[in-house]
């Protein structure tokens, strides 16, 4: 009996684990990940502490994900010599299709790509686009679902506070 608790409380305190450090929310440390990115190197998020990160999950068949990606690639021009970069997150389970959209745009901004969607699961991505704001320290202080034009103008103002800190 003393074995199956025990086995229990093991398994309970798993389950809390896993609750509350594999999940983006504020206020939180964000997931760690690497994914493959569209120059073929992994790219981790950890080794980007020290930097402010917008991740940015998108897909080619979201017509505001593509409307957005100009206005992020202006943010990554304006702000990177800061210590800013943008992971842009593509959830397509079919590369080609996100290429297609890649090669039509001109971003210099780090792609990766997500297509077994773990990522994206692990950040409870329930919106395209959805984006995250991560600070120097790596914690997530502001999470976006959904674009609008002027939400990039949000972004700036989330950006430069953190910038300053």
């Amino acid at each position: 009996m003393k074995k199956l608790l025990n086995i229990s409380a093991l398994l309970l305190a798993q389950v809390f684990m896993a609750s509350t450090t594999f999940s983006a929310t504020l206020g939180n440390e964000a997931p760690n990940f690497t994914l493959k990115s569209n120059s073929s190197k992994n790219l981790r998020l950890s080794e980007q502490r020290g930097d402010v990160v917008l991740i940015n999950f998108w897909a080619s068949w979201c017509g505001p994900c593509r409307q957005e990606m100009p206005e992020l690639e202006a943010i990554y021009q304006k702000y990177q010599s800061l210590g800013f970069t943008i992971f842009g997150v593509n959830v397509d389970k079919d590369r080609p299709a996100a290429d297609q959209i890649l090669n039509a745009g001109n971003l210099s901004f780090p792609i990766l790509f997500d297509t077994e969607n773990t990522i994206s699961e692990l950040y409870q991505v329930d919106a395209m686009p959805t984006t995250l704001i991560v600070d120097r320290s790596g914690t997530v202080r502001f999470i976006h679902r959904g674009y609008k034009p002027g939400y990039e103008d949000e972004y700036v103002k989330q950006i430069k506070t953190l910038l300053m800190e």
